[in-house]
């Protein structure tokens, strides 16, 4: 019985895999496993069923490798030089022939490329293709993530040499296509250390009670000509990468941060769609253009936040148009709370580093209503493309959100209800039914620990080429329109749209599975950029826990499995988890019906949300993990 899927090793060496029809995943004992690393597509056969087990698998063949690179450190001996991965699921170290090492020296952190992935007792063959440095070095630390996820942000010569001609050319070659909208208010909203700005806004009132809100985002489209070099290299990469210290563009910092940016004071190329709206949010018309445009200076959130708080002021016509913006996002945000779309309450980290690249605070990311406003023109201009293209036929690539499966609703049915809240029992959950759960809790104690369960359950948003809906938006037709600079899926959408809605050519054909090839590969990317981000974090994480060893500090219960609890601390928003064998009073099994770790002898019982205070006793910078001792509970979830 063959089965294809994806290899997904864990620490022990073993792996599962899943099945590309779908089903229960395969279980793969080391010794299955030939040559698959992590994330390899590779046909199994089945060997057993054990009851009440995962079936167990046997790798026969690899169709498509993950990696072509391994991250590592460099080892020299006498009889040969080999490279010990820094992943430790890779449990195998790669030979360096003594030809291969390039200028690695014992203890340096390499990139080596696999030349032969091993068979049987003989381990992979590589050559290093990089020296990273030393992991005592300023980022190096950094870096070895971003290459173990397959991201470099060394772009190749001849694309650097095709964005510098982009760039110098590109304003050359404007024609009267592209409307001046340069005495238009016209201002960008970002993050004050943004170099991409991917987006501005506009807004006009052009009747009682009706206005016009320009959403106006970079023209990537005309520098970056499909099938050239510098679309290739897009493709490749399909998203930029915000790691803890640094980004990784997915174009050259030529288009990325100058030419193509939404820079202030100088004019810049658009593509606009002004919507028509009324102060209740409803959308009565739509226009697109192609424009030129010229930013007033950038604002940050903070400083839109001061004008929308009456503390601070821009000029008395960008205040007028911040507030007025306000205003219709609340209307827009309330239409589309109506119809049921999800706010989920998780809270973010944001590490603050030093110049040497070391933490020195963790604190929560502050979620302020200038990013709201933001959000909700970003999300309309989104829906507003999405349903234009699908009512005229354009094939375009999606954003779809598909809702969870009957056993991921029968899952979260009742694991809330084993802290306490209910959910309508039907065969498939409607957005409105999580949006009046999160509704009932916000502001609670037990807010972001219903926001984290309910994210738990839901699919992950990836990009079709075909309309499925957006669940967590309660949407009928999404994309993503409005960040070209960072998202090759949003490059695809304005191609069409400067095609066929602003201007009247017939849509492009495309060749069989070429558009449902570019979204798995924008998902795939996408994936791989998250975990990243994810793993950047949470590396400077256990670096910054690593000076609090001994201490003790209190937070919530956020995990809870037949292993152990994790906890998530209430002053640096840092997860942990307390073992199982550190409990010593009892001994504890994981009760499924309640969801909790209960004790044989006293029932004593931990169950997600109690609120506890522990020690930091160990800290795994490699494996990026942080490990807890229970010092006492404070407070039981009920």
């Amino acid at each position: 019985e063959l089965s294809p899927g994806i290899v997904s090793l864990t620490r022990a060496g073993d792996a599962f895999v899943r099945p590309d029809a779908g089903g229960a995943d395969l279980f793969v004992p080391a010794k299955n496993l030939a040559t698959a690393m992590d994330g390899d597509h590779v046909v199994t056969r089945i060997e057993s069923r054990p009851r009440g087990r995962s079936p167990v698998a046997r790798v026969i063949k690899v169709l498509d490798r993950a990696r072509e690179t391994i991250v590592g450190t460099f080892h020299g001996s006498r009889r040969f030089d080999y490279v010990v991965p820094v992943d430790r699921r890779l449990s195998k170290d790669v030979l360096v022939p003594s030809d291969a090492g390039g200028d690695a020296t014992d203890g340096d952190v390499v990139v080596v490329r696999l030349d032969s992935y091993g068979e049987g007792r003989v381990g992979p063959v590589g050559t290093v293709v990089k020296v990273l440095g030393s992991l005592s070095d300023p980022g190096v630390d950094v870096l070895a993530v971003a290459h173990g996820f397959g991201l470099s942000s060394d772009f190749p010569p001849s694309v650097m040499a095709a964005a510098q001609e982009a760039a110098e050319l590109g304003m050359g070659q404007v024609t009267d296509e592209w409307v001046d909208r340069t005495e238009m208010l016209v201002f960008t909203i970002d993050p004050a250390d943004a170099k991409d700005h991917d987006d501005a806004l506009s807004v006009t009132e052009i009747a009682e009670g009706r206005f016009e809100v320009g959403v106006h985002i970079a023209d990537v489209s005309h520098f970056v000509p499909e099938g050239g070099e510098l679309d290739i290299e897009a493709l490749a990469r399909g998203t930029s990468v915000y790691l803890v210290d640094r980004t990784i563009p997915m174009l050259p910092e030529a288009l990325s941060a100058y030419v193509c940016s939404l820079k202030g004071g100088v004019e810049r190329l658009a593509v606009s769609v002004f919507i028509e709206l009324d102060p209740s949010g409803q959308v009565h018309g739509r226009r697109y253009e192609r424009t030129r445009v010229r930013c007033s200076d950038g604002l940050s959130y903070e400083q839109v936040q001061a004008v929308l708080d009456g503390e601070g002021s821009v000029s008395p016509a960008v205040d007028q148009a911040i507030r007025t913006l306000d205003d219709l996002a609340r209307g827009v945000r309330a239409l589309r709370e109506q119809r049921g779309a999800l706010d989920l309450e998780i809270g973010e980290a944001q590490v603050v580093l030093d110049e040497r690249g070391h933490p020195v605070d963790i604190r929560r990311r502050e979620r302020l209503e200038s990013h709201r406003l933001i959000e909700d023109f970003m999300v309309l201009a989104n829906e507003v493309v999405a349903g234009d293209m699908e009512a005229r036929d354009i094939a375009a690539l999606y954003r779809v959100h598909e809702p969870p499966s009957r056993e991921r609703a029968d899952e979260l049915r009742d694991l809330l209800g084993r802290i306490g809240h209910r959910l309508p029992k039907r065969k498939s959950l409607e957005p409105r039914d999580l949006q009046h759960l999160l509704l009932a809790v916000r502001g609670r104690h037990e807010a972001a620990l219903v926001s984290t369960v309910v994210l738990r359950s839901l699919a992950k948003a990836r990009y079709d080429d075909k309309n499925l809906g957006h669940f967590g938006l309660a949407s009928s037709a999404y994309l993503h329109f409005t960040s070209p600079i960072r998202r090759y899926p949003d490059l695809v959408v304005h191609r069409e749209v400067v095609r066929s809605l602003v201007g009247r050519e017939p849509p492009r054909v495309w060749e069989p599975g070429e558009l449902a090839s570019i979204a798995q590969r924008a998902s795939a990317r996408e994936q791989a950029a998250a975990e990243a981000e994810r793993a950047s974090v949470a590396l400077k994480k256990v670096e910054f826990m690593e000076r609090h060893l001994g201490d003790e500090f209190e937070g919530k219960i956020s995990g809870v499995a037949a292993f152990g609890f994790f906890v998530t601390l209430e002053r640096y928003f840092v997860d942990g988890l307390v073992h199982v064998n550190s409990l010593r009073d009892d001994f504890y099994r994981l009760q499924e019906q309640t969801y909790a770790l209960v004790g044989e002898r006293g029932r004593r019982t931990y169950r997600l949300g109690d609120r506890v205070r522990v020690q930091v006793t160990r800290v795994d910078k490699e494996a990026r993990h942080v490990d807890f001792l229970l010092v006492r509970t404070l407070a039981n979830a009920d």
